[in-house]
């Protein structure tokens, strides 16, 4: 019966893999097996899968725009797979030009008793759309949609843009089977090519194609033709604890360096840090706001204009640029900023209200420097030359006393040195005029951590009473800070919300102000055992948890975990008892594990005495970004960290 057994299950495993093998992946061709196997045993969750895509860029020899034809071809595993068959193409524009779209074709195939029955999209269903300023967006819906179809549909953009060469993502939200990028790109442009993310290529191929373009002065131009392509990539899914996906995605990018028209002549795009610099300190949104003069005795008080104290001078101009301005919410650091605007009106963009910051600063003789960076949902800054347009924020860096301090003045709530956690971004450029700029980590100055001390009385009849003190620093009080001090009342609701079983009284803020750097608080509690007079009483010492759940889910993630900062959680707990009345049966078991290369440590210990039960519990994370390889480690810690929060029961025995 064994042998039996272990013969199907084999018999089985073959029978999947012929199917999966069954799909066309090498052409754009639908195949009657296609439609028939219905499974994707390599990820069980996909609903579609890309059988085959292929794009091919060119320049034309007759318009000399830049070409781009392409074609889809996607599998429909279920009914949660339908939404692939909407299908959105942006079309970027300018005030002179913009891209165009032509050669529309899509098609449905289902079977139908054996047989390959095709539904065309009708041209009446293509839809046009001014997406916003920059975007028109074409849109459309293949028809006939099931459970089981293949859809076809290509197309070719036309773009006037070779400043901006197409680009390919080889990765998706769904997995691909062979995708494929085809690449001509005439001498005359040279590019900076850059390949994203964690895939590797299968292929990758080059040749030169001798006078593959003749210009109208009868010059003509060499093509490097280069062929790109991945098999069974992956869907990317998205998890906690990463920056935007678009840092991730296995894509090929493309960023125009320099031109050499026929003529002999030559123009630079991509430019060197010392001529960005050089353009940076004429440039009229960012450069002539920072030359701007301040009269600080306009917006400082006299006693602020006195202060001898350095240190104290920037906490009081950095606390007046906080409280006296409102960001309005746009990140814009190239347009519409303005000190004067902001003056007049305290309320301004990202720019605006840091360059005032930085030049009020200056003005008291505060060495400061603008640091230029990219947000977490903004994607990284190339490093390896200049992209402008890769920055969307603006910050200050203050060195007083030898330290140096990032200052963001846009969020009422931060404490002197700290930036928004949406800034925590791996590097930022540093604008120095006068050496240069340079790179710079953005690393927080403060620590982040979140401590319960909590003091517990077993009653005679079994209730429990106590007092839970709180103490939070950085990230973790940021959060806390906003959430009470925008509505105090409704926080205490929230808390009695998240802790049904208990009641709360004498709520109360220990820690000053909602800049503080910490966010202390205390509130009595109790509660009463639902069998509170049967002789065995289970308690579960963890009134509050850190995590309920372990976030990490993925059998396996290709790209880092990026908790922002590092990271330390601790809880204590003493819960005291009459040991005429009760005595400690079982405790739980004390756990030590530690991530590799000492790059964190949960432990958990607890003592039992005559009269009182002590318990800690330490969850530390040394690192604020880990690589794919330590995915199985956290995965494993957090489901330690959860176990212990869940399972650690306490039986008390009545005597």
């Amino acid at each position: 019966m064994k042998q039996a057994a272990l013969f199907l299950f084999l018999l089985n495993t073959l029978l999947i893999s012929a199917q999966e093998e069954i799909y066309n992946s090498e052409s754009f061709d639908v195949t009657l097996e296609d439609l028939q196997t219905r499974t994707f045993a390599k990820d069980s969750s996909a609903n579609a899968i890309v059988i085959y895509e292929q794009g091919n860029s060119y320049v034309d020899k007759e318009d000399y725009d830049l070409h781009t034809q392409i074609k889809h071809k996607i599998k429909i595993l279920n009914k949660e797979g339908f939404n692939h068959a909407n299908v959105t193409i942006y079309l970027y524009k300018s005030k002179d030009s913009k891209k165009e779209v032509e050669h529309i074709e899509a098609t449905t195939y289902n079977e139908v008793s054996g047989k390959m029955v095709k539904s065309h999209l009708l041209k009446k269903n293509i839809y046009t759309e001014v997406y916003n300023e920059n975007y028109n967006i074409v849109k459309f819906t293949l028809p006939n949609i099931k459970e089981g179809s293949v859809i076809t549909y290509s197309y070719e953009i036309i773009s006037p843009f070779m400043f901006k060469y197409h680009g390919w993502d080889f990765q998706s939200d769904i997995p691909k089977l062979y995708s494929e990028y085809k690449a001509s790109i005439p001498g005359n442009w040279l590019y900076n090519i850059k390949l994203v993310g964690q895939e590797k290529l299968d292929v990758n191929e080059s040749v030169i194609k001798k006078e593959c373009l003749v210009m109208r002065n009868g010059a003509t131009a060499d093509c490097g033709n280069s062929t790109y392509g991945m098999k069974n990539i992956p869907a990317f899914i998205e998890e906690d604890y990463m920056t935007t996906k678009s840092n991730y995605l296995a894509r090929i990018e493309y960023e125009l360096k320099t031109f050499r028209g026929p003529d002999g002549s030559i123009k630079h795009y991509t430019k060197t840090w010392k001529d960005v610099d050089r353009e940076f300190r004429t440039e009229k949104e960012i450069g002539r706001q920072i030359k701007k003069s301040i009269k600080l005795e306009e917006l400082l008080s006299p006693g602020v204009i006195a202060e001898t104290d350095i240190l104290k001078k920037a906490e009081a101009i950095y606390k007046y640029t906080q409280n006296n301005y409102t960001w309005n919410g746009d990140y814009k650091i190239f347009k519409d900023v303005s000190i004067k605007e902001l003056l007049k009106t305290n309320s301004g963009n990202v720019s605006s209200i840091n360059i005032l910051l930085h030049n009020i600063l200056r003005e008291a003789n505060i060495e400061v420097k603008p640091v230029l960076l990219s947000t977490r949902n903004n994607g990284f800054p190339t490093t390896i030359y200049p992209v402008i347009s890769d920055f969307n924020y603006l910050i200050v860096q203050a060195t007083i006393n030898n330290e140096t301090y990032f200052l963001d003045a846009t969020d009422k709530f931060l404490s002197f040195g700290e930036i928004p956690f949406r800034c925590l971004n791996d590097k930022g450029r540093v604008l120095d005029f006068k050496n240069g700029s340079e790179w710079v980590d953005i690393v927080p100055k403060t620590h982040t951590a979140t401590m319960y001390s909590t003091m517990l009385t077993l009653n005679e009849n079994a209730s429990i009473n106590g007092v839970i003190k709180t103490n939070k620093t950085g990230y973790h009080a940021l959060s806390s800070k906003k959430e009470y001090y925008k509505n105090s009342d409704a926080y205490i609701d929230n808390l009695e919300d998240k802790y049904p079983n208990l009641e709360i009284n004498n709520y109360k803020v220990l820690s000053e102000g909602q800049t503080s750097g910490k966010f202390s608080e205390a509130y009595d509690i109790s509660f009463e055992f639902d069998n509170s007079s049967a002789d065995l009483l289970y308690l579960n010492p963890f009134i509050v948890k850190f995590f309920s759940t372990n976030p990490f889910k993925l059998q396996e993630r290709s790209y880092p975990i990026d908790f922002g900062y590092p990271d330390t959680y601790f809880y204590t707990l003493k819960l005291n008892f009459d040991p005429e009345k009760f005595e400690i049966s079982e405790t739980p078991k004390n756990v030590n594990l530690t991530i590799p290369n000492n790059k964190g440590v949960v432990s958990f210990s607890s003592v039992a005495q005559e009269d009182y039960l002590q318990l800690m519990l330490k969850i530390r994370f040394n690192n604020a970004l880990y690589p794919p390889a330590y995915y199985p480690y956290l995965k494993e810690f957090m489901n330690k960290v959860v176990d212990i929060q869940t399972n650690s029961l306490i039986l008390l025995r009545r005597k």
